[in-house]
C-alpha cells in the first residue's frame, strides 16, 4: 500500500511538472523523477570531480560525437560540449553509417585527466582524453585493434597497474554474452598481455554486456546487465582479483515496477559519500531515456540499487526519489533543444547523421539564420537515410511540439526542404520545387534502412505559383501512448502555416520508429535531385520547442 500511495503521488507531481514544461525531472521540493534525461542518451556512464557530474553516452555514427553532459547535482543537465567533432576514421564515417561507431563509452578521471574509452565493433577500443571536458579532446587513439570488442571501461589500481574490462558484439566476434579483462599500459594508451575471460553469461545471465570497472575496499567489482536490453536485470561480480574468479549477484530488476530492463550504466557517489546508480531504459521510439537509482552497500560489500520493495535482496526501479546532495545550488536546467540560430556555432544539440561537411551548410550570425544547401546525395538508400546531411536533435519529452520557420530558396526541379522525424521509418513535411511551381507535402518512407523502399507523397497542395523564395512554418505534435503491458509509443501529426498563427494538418498521423540503436530524432532535411552548382537553399529562422 506505501508502494502505491508513492507512485500515485509521484505520477500526479509528474503531471503538474510536465504541464508546464517539456520535461523537468526536477520537481522543485527536494525530489526529483525518472527519468532524468528524457532523450536517447544510451549507455550512460557518470563520474564526480569535486562539485562536478560529468557524463557521456554511444552516439554510434552521429556526428559530433560522444556527447559530453555537465550537472551539480545528477539531476539537471547540461550538454556542454562533444569528444569529436568528426569520427575516424573520416573517410568512413563521412557517409551514415548506421549503428556503426561508439558504442558504450566509459568516462574516467585518473592523474589530472579525463579520459573517455569506447568500443568500435569493427576497429577496436578507442580512447580520448582532455584536462579540461569543455575544451579540445586529444585525437581518439586506437588502444587495441579487435573486431568485435565493444563496451571498455578502464581501471587504474593503486599500485600503478591499469586494466580494461570489455564485452564482446556477437554480430562481429562470432559470440556475445561474455566479459573479458586485459591488462592496460599505466598511460592507458595500449592494452598488453592477453585478453582474459572474467565470466561466461550463457545460462543464468545471457546477453551480459556493458560492463563498468570499479574498486572498493579490496574488491574488484564488475557493474553489468544481462538478459536483454528491454527485458533485463543489472548484476554485480566482485573478485579479490581483476582476472577472477568473480562471484555474481542480481542487484536491480523491473520487479512488480512499469520501469522495464532497468539497463547499463554507471555508479558515482554523492558530496556526502551516497551511492547513486545512472542507467538506461529503453523507450522504443524515444530511445533510451536515463533513470537515476539511490544505491547502498551492504555490511558483506555488496550493493543493491533502487528499493527491494519485496524483501528478496533485490532492488527494484523508483520514480521519484529524494534528489542527491550537493553543494551548489543548481538551477532547474536541461539540455537544449530550441534554437534561434544567432550564433556563430550550432546549438549542442544537433548531430548530423554522418561527419559534418563544409558544404552542408552555415551559421549566419548576422542574420540570425542558419543556411542548409539542397544537395544531390547518391548515397547508400535511395531515400533520405543515405543523407548525411540531415540535421537532427534527440527526440526530449514523452509529449510536446516542435516548430520551425525557414524561407525555401529553391533553384531546380526537385529541390526541397522541411521537417522531418527520422528512424527505420521516418516522415516529413516540406516544400518542393516542381513544375516551376512550389508545393507543400507530407511523405514517409517505410523500413527505410532495413528495405532501401523509396518514399511516398501521402499528400500534396498548391502553396506558390512561382518558383521565387517563400516562407513557411512547419509544426510537428509528438504524443505518447503508453497502455500497461505495452510498449510507449510515439504519433506525429504534421502541419504548415503560412502566418505563424493559423495552422493546417497535412496527411496522416504518423507513429515514429527508432533507428539503428538510437531513438527516433527530429530535425531539418535540404534536399536536391540534381546537382549543379549554384543551387538552392533554405535558410533556418528558427527551431522551437514548446509543451503544448
Amino acid at each position: 500500500m506505501k508502494k502505491l500511495l508513492t507512485v500515485l503521488t509521484a505520477l500526479v507531481l509528474v503531471a503538474s511538472a510536465s504541464a508546464q514544461t517539456v520535461w523537468t525531472p526536477d520537481l522543485g521540493n527536494g525530489q526529483y523523477k525518472n527519468p532524468v534525461l528524457y532523450a536517447d542518451y544510451s549507455d550512460p556512464d557518470v563520474i564526480r570531480v569535486g562539485d562536478d557530474y560529468w557524463l557521456t553516452a554511444s552516439s554510434f555514427n552521429c556526428a559530433p560525437g560522444l556527447p559530453i553532459l555537465h550537472s551539480t547535482d545528477l539531476v539537471n543537465w547540461d550538454i556542454v560540449n562533444y569528444v569529436f567533432l568528426n569520427q575516424p576514421p573520416y573517410d568512413w564515417f563521412n557517409e551514415p553509417r548506421h549503428g556503426d561507431g561508439v558504442w558504450a563509452p566509459s568516462i574516467r578521471f585518473h592523474d589530472d585527466w579525463f579520459y573517455v574509452y569506447w568500443g568500435d565493433p569493427d576497429r577496436g577500443v578507442m580512447m580520448s582524453k582532455t584536462q579540461d571536458p569543455r575544451g579540445k579532446w586529444s585525437e581518439p587513439i586506437l588502444v587495441k585493434a579487435a573486431k568485435g570488442i565493444i563496451d571498455t571501461s578502464p581501471l587504474w589500481d593503486e599500485d600503478g597497474k591499469a586494466y580494461l574490462v570489455h564485452g564482446w558484439a556477437g554480430s562481429r566476434a562470432g559470440f556475445k554474452s561474455v566479459l573479458s579483462v586485459s591488462e592496460m599500459s599505466p598511460d592507458g594508451e595500449r592494452l598488453i598481455g592477453p585478453d582474459v575471460m572474467i565470466f561466461d553469461g550463457h545460462g543464468e545471465h545471457p546477453t551480459i554486456e556493458g560492463p563498468k570497472f570499479y574498486k572498493r575496499n579490496g574488491w574488484y567489482y564488475v557493474f553489468a546487465p544481462a538478459g536483454g536490453v528491454k527485458t533485463g536485470w543489472q548484476v554485480v561480480l566482485r573478485s579479490r582479483s581483476p582476472f577472477g574468479p568473480y562471484e555474481i549477484k542480481t542487484v536491480l530488476e523491473q520487479g512488480s515496477t512499469e520501469i522495464p530492463g532497468p539497463h547499463q550504466g554507471g555508479w558515482v557517489e554523492d558530496v556526502k559519500g551516497d551511492c547513486w546508480f545512472m542507467h538506461f531504459v529503453d523507450m522504443y521510439a524515444y530511445g533510451r531515456v536515463c533513470h537515476l537509482q539511490p544505491m547502498k552497500w551492504t555490511e558483506d560489500d555488496w550493493c543493491t540499487m533502487g528499493v527491494d520493495y519485496d524483501g528478496n535482496g533485490i532492488g527494484e526501479p523508483v520514480l521519484m526519489h529524494k534528489k542527491p546532495a550537493s553543494r551548489l545550488r543548481s538551477a532547474v536546467r536541461t539540455p537544449a533543444d530550441s534554437d534561434e540560430f544567432d550564433s556563430r556555432e550550432l546549438g549542442l544539440q544537433w548531430q548530423w547523421h554522418a561527419n559534418p561537411q563544409l558544404h552542408w551548410g552555415f551559421t549566419f550570425p548576422s542574420a540570425g539564420i542558419f543556411r542548409m544547401y539542397c544537395r544531390k546525395v547518391d548515397g547508400l538508400y535511395p531515400n533520405l537515410s543515405g543523407n548525411g546531411n540531415l540535421l537532427l536533435q534527440k527526440v526530449n519529452a514523452p509529449d510536446y511540439t516542435v516548430t520551425t520557420k525557414l524561407t525555401f530558396h529553391p533553384a531546380y526541379e526537385g529541390d526541397r526542404a522541411g521537417l522531418i522525424m527520422m528512424g527505420h521509418d521516418y516522415a516529413t513535411i516540406g516544400l518542393k520545387y516542381q513544375k516551376g511551381k512550389i508545393t507543400i507535402e507530407q511523405g514517409r518512407c517505410m523500413d527505410a534502412m532495413r528495405k532501401g523502399n523509396p518514399e511516398e507523397v501521402l499528400a500534396t497542395l498548391p502553396y506558390q505559383e512561382h518558383g521565387a523564395a517563400v516562407d513557411v512554418y512547419l509544426r510537428c505534435r509528438i504524443e505518447q501512448e503508453w497502455k500497461k503491458g505495452e510498449q510507449p509509443r510515439m504519433f506525429c501529426r504534421f502541419s504548415y502555416s503560412t502566418d505563424g498563427k493559423r495552422f493546417k494538418e497535412l496527411g496522416e498521423q504518423f507513429e515514429a520508429q527508432a533507428g539503428h540503436w538510437i531513438g527516433a530524432k527530429i530535425g531539418l532535411y535540404v534536399d536536391a535531385e540534381i546537382h549543379k552548382n549554384d543551387g538552392g537553399w533554405a535558410d533556418i529562422d528558427w527551431f522551437r520547442v514548446s509543451a503544448k
